[in-house]
């Protein structure tokens, strides 16, 4: 569809290549453009999407029309192994704190971050950063309006809880008041995103969390997608939400070229996107990952999820990038763009040198898990081959991730038994240092 959106885009995607590398880009006409030794910092996070639902990754056949991300992807680059955690609130969690969830005690769906915690957003002003900071969207951290605040914020407007009735029909919280809005919550975000960078006067941080594409599954206003003239019956959705949930991955994207194209050049040329999910599909419209391995789950379903790095001092365009990270590198890496001289903090490893170095150091180990009402956790490790799982009731699970990344079989099962000498040393190797991790 050659919308003048799609149009504005790929221009966007020209001036990306172009002024990637570009140390010199005249400020003096655009008062909005901070100095070029501290680029702004755009992280977008896009809720209950994974691989299957992303376009640039090969697990997963039908997929969204996302003509703003693809043309990130082509002007930037992907990465592959991204671990979050199975679910929002950890892994908004690790990205805030640069922890992980066992030390935050913030392990499953609305477990309150402590206020004690020092946010990726105070050690911005902690370090002098010069960065102003805003949260738009999602926040799932506390249902307290004041929570964003205590958490040192400077600006947060959205939704506190973990989703929302309608996506038309729903609670604002702004200045730490809450009111109703009617307006679509993608758009209510895009806009308010939109008119907090046009205020901006110096270097600025936004974390922008769409809510879409996060049940309820519905239609989204036509002008935001490509699916068609679908019903909107709640009948209808429920018997076949596939199209339904792409639809309001497609008005997100929509709306990210909105925010993107609402910058002037400068700024654009200025400015460094991430964009992730914050874990996998949900089981209803997973792609080929089995229902019990998706969203919720430790397996790769739920936290092998999407990342693309595009704009300012990204060299490698149209790369790919099988670096093992975590969500909490996400912690490092903003402060280490921002210039504080962070480069490992907490649980926290910044990549920033692989966005123009493919030879730059990377982990050797990635870590994630889920926890539940009883107490107990499932929680995993994987090198770069191999994964292992410990379950709450004390099973134990080894996967060759290179023979069989859909994660069968289990070389732990009485059938697979014994282990080659090999997988041996790999499985004492990753228990050994997820004792040291937890321990």
């Amino acid at each position: 569809m050659n919308t003048p959106q799609t149009i504005a885009l790929f221009l966007f995607t020209i001036l990306l290549i172009s002024c990637s590398n570009n140390e010199s880009v005249n400020t003096e006409n655009d008062s909005n453009s901070p100095p070029q030794n501290t680029p702004n910092i755009l992280l977008i996070i896009a809720d209950d999407m994974g691989l299957d639902a992303t376009p640039g990754y090969t697990i997963g056949n039908i997929k969204p029309n996302m003509p703003t991300l693809e043309s990130l992807i082509n002007s930037g680059l992907k990465f592959n192994n991204l671990w979050s955690y199975p679910i929002c609130t950890p892994t908004r969690g690790s990205i805030l704190t640069g922890k992980y969830g066992f030390r935050t005690n913030v392990l499953n769906v609305d477990d309150v971050m402590p206020i004690s915690e020092t946010s990726i957003q105070k050690h911005l002003d902690n370090t002098a950063s010069r960065y102003n900071h805003a949260v738009i969207g999602k926040w799932h951290l506390s249902k307290n309006e004041s929570h964003p605040t205590n958490m040192g914020i400077n600006y947060y407007s959205g939704s506190l809880g973990g989703g929302v009735q309608s996506f038309w029909n729903w609670n604002l919280t702004e200045n730490e008041q809450t009111t109703t809005s009617t307006a679509y919550t993608t758009t209510k975000f895009t806009d308010l995103a939109i008119d907090w960078i046009g205020a901006q006067t110096q270097p600025w941080f936004l974390w922008l969390a769409y809510n879409a594409p996060h049940t309820p599954f519905h239609l989204p206003p036509s002008n935001l997608h490509y699916q068609g003239n679908l019903p909107s019956d709640d009948a209808s959705i429920s018997a076949n939400p596939l199209p339904y949930y792409l639809a309001m991955i497609e008005a997100m994207d929509a709306e990210m070229g909105r925010l993107i194209n609402s910058m002037s050049d400068n700024e654009k040329a200025n400015t460094i996107i991430i964009f992730i999910g914050d874990n996998g599909t949900p089981n209803r419209v997973a792609q080929e990952y089995e229902n019990s391995r998706a969203k919720g789950s430790v397996y790769q379903g739920g936290v092998n999820v999407p990342m693309i790095v595009s704009g300012k001092n990204v060299t490698r365009i149209n790369d790919t990038e099988n670096a093992l990270i975590n969500t909490t590198d996400l912690f490092a890496t903003i402060a280490d763009i921002a210039g504080t001289g962070t480069i490992e903090i907490n649980d926290s490893i910044s990549f920033k040198r692989l966005l123009s170095d493919s030879n730059a150091d990377k982990r050797d180990y990635v870590y994630t898990e889920i926890g539940y009402d009883s107490g107990n956790s499932d929680y995993t490790i994987r090198n770069a081959t191999h994964k292992y799982i410990y379950f709450e009731d004390g099973t134990e699970a080894l996967y060759d991730l290179n023979d069989n990344p859909l994660e069968n079989p289990n070389l732990l099962d009485a059938s697979q038994l014994p282990l080659s000498n090999e997988n041996r040393a790999i499985k004492d190797d990753l228990t050994n240092r997820l004792n040291q991790i937890r321990n």
